[in-house]
């Protein structure tokens, strides 16, 4: 067991910073990208429901932002380049025909200062430890935190557990809003073990040998979902799968080795848990993040026709297979770093940021993704762990491992080209 006297994320108790019956703002957090515009999408269907306050992006689709600012009335923009603003700028101008633009914020702690701007609820759908910042800021600032932004968790879950309240965190990744829900049917002494499910991404039931020559293409091509790149990519290694098992971990406080993985190439059951009792709870859904995201931003309540419901009046079939652990060893790994603590799971998500990277530009065969995360969790050793741990712990141990991963990976690309 953790030393968490409550699990982070609990159904059974709810955070509610405002106390008003008005529409519930929220701040979203990564808006031009898949969580943030399926969550915009959610808002404009529901807007007794829901209120956008503030956006934040990184700074690549300003066209696109402009347009979600205009739509929802924000009162500030943020983007993390500074060099977007003009553009930023003049979109908004573009958009607003002459009306008083909204605030705009820029640079690297944009997206943190408005996690801690006046809200209900904050949508943090970052990709990346990046993520991690406005994460801390959320929850330091007294805000509901919707995390969909699982590396924060992973790489500051000392930090994390240190200032968040008793039902401050509800998830948002369809896995753990699965378990968030499933867990509501019982207490916390009747679950027997979490079973996290795996798509499999486009590469199940392939040997690691028939893996070898697998492409940034092949590889962005998952069956059921559409998502970033990295978390694409993320998904074909079950890394994802893995940082979803220290996810758990945190949020649930169940130990490691009472959560499994199991492969559901169709994507319908998003979850499991098992009681003491035998039964077992599933959640299903249709594959659509919206689902989970109305779960996140508007928790107790649930937002009718968030994502859309099955035809029961067609056949399917529903799979199960366990896990290839040769293959994909990439949850083995997060289950190791994740006991480990402390700095491990930001080594861990660090390397593997810097890996699929060099992966995605041609700079690291798929199978070296692995191999190289591997050798730099191995080479980083005993963690920094306890009470003492710092933010400046942690990234400094982040700084480490993408600088080792990309030397490791400069060296590979080199020794196969010679």
């Amino acid at each position: 067991m953790s030393d968490s006297p409550t699990p982070l994320a609990d159904p059974h108790l709810v955070f509610d910073p405002v106390t008003d019956d008005g529409p519930r703002d929220i701040v979203v957090l990564g808006s031009t990208g898949s969580i943030g515009t399926q969550a915009i999408d959610l808002v404009l269907r529901n807007p007794d429901r829901f209120r956008v306050t503030a956006l934040s992006a990184a700074g690549g689709r300003v066209g696109l932002l402009a347009e979600q600012a205009r739509r929802l009335r924000v009162r500030t923009v943020a983007v993390a380049r500074e060099d977007a603003v003009p553009a930023l700028r003049e979109a908004l101008a573009a958009q607003y025909g002459g009306e008083p633009l909204p605030e705009i914020l820029a640079g690297p702690d944009a997206a943190t200062q408005v996690a801690a701007s006046d809200c209900h609820t904050v949508l943090n759908g970052i990709t990346g430890s990046i993520g991690l910042a406005p994460t801390l800021a959320a929850l330091e600032a007294g805000r509901t935190l919707a995390l969909a932004n699982k590396e924060s968790l992973i790489v500051g879950g000392p930090l994390v557990k240190a200032i968040a309240k008793p039902g401050q965190i509800i998830p948002v990744d369809s896995e753990h809003a699965a378990l968030f829900q499933a867990l509501a049917s019982g207490t916390r002494a009747d679950v027997r073990k979490l079973v996290v499910t795996a798509s499999g991404g486009p590469f199940r039931g392939r040997t690691k040998t028939q893996l070898a020559d697998v492409t940034p293409d092949d590889a962005l091509a998952h069956p059921t979902w559409a998502m970033g790149p990295v978390i694409t990519v993320n998904s074909s290694t079950l890394v994802n799968k893995g940082l979803e098992v220290i996810e758990a971990h945190l949020l649930y406080d169940i130990p490691f080795d009472r959560i499994d993985v199991v492969v559901h190439p169709q994507s319908y059951v998003h979850s499991m848990v098992e009681f003491t009792d035998g039964s077992t709870l599933a959640q299903a859904t249709p594959p659509d993040m919206r689902g989970p995201i109305a779960i996140g931003i508007g928790w107790p309540e649930r937002v009718p026709d968030a994502a859309p419901a099955f035809d029961w009046t067609k056949a399917s079939s529903w799979e199960f297979f366990p896990l290839d652990d040769e293959a994909f060893p990439a949850v083995n790994l997060a289950r190791h770093v994740g006991e480990l603590g402390g700095t491990a799971p930001a080594v861990f998500n660090a390397a593997n940021e810097e890996c699929v990277d060099a992966f995605l530009a041609g700079r690291l065969p798929y199978l070296g993704i692995m191999d190289t995360v591997t050798q730099v969790v191995t080479e980083h050793g005993t963690p920094r762990t306890g009470t003492s741990l710092t933010l400046s712990d942690v990234l400094e141990a982040d700084a480490w491992a993408r600088t080792r991963a990309r030397e490791l990976s400069a060296k590979a690309t080199a020794e196969a080209r010679a």
